[in-house]
């Protein structure tokens, strides 16, 4: 049971924090505005809250989980790039001392581990292929 409600957490979070950027009422909007400063914000931090309500979305249909996991491992690492473009912004003090946004960053840590965990337990296609 445990791990059917940390692929639901997961799918919640996503959606969560992927609606919050396509109405534009992200906390995080001016950290990727700074980021990513060669993409229009008002065009790519929207793309980015449906990227990432589609992985919360697709967590949520079992059928879909693998396509989210897809989506969420080719995001993931672009939500570090503010520890190395923006040291000033994420920490008070490097390596160790934090900012709050260097914690919203570094949290991802914790959805990288849940979703290798809901990952780690999928059937393999090759095996789920054979039983079928």
């Amino acid at each position: 049971m445990s791990l059917p409600a940390l692929r639901i957490s997961l799918g919640i979070v996503f959606i969560w924090f992927g609606v919050l950027k396509v109405f534009g009422d992200s906390p995080a909007n001016d950290l990727i505005t700074k980021t990513v400063y060669w993409f229009n914000p008002d065009i790519f931090i929207p793309i980015l809250g449906i990227w990432e309500a589609a992985i919360g979305l697709c967590l949520l249909v079992p059928s879909f989980i693998r396509v989210g996991l897809f989506l969420l491992a080719l995001q993931m690492p672009g939500t570090f790039l503010p520890l190395v473009l923006l040291p000033e912004v994420c920490f008070i003090e490097i390596p160790f001392n934090l900012t709050l946004e260097g914690q919203y960053i570094v949290k991802n840590l914790v959805l990288i581990g849940a979703a290798m965990a809901v990952g780690g337990r999928l059937t393999p296609i090759l095996n789920a292929k054979k039983s079928t």
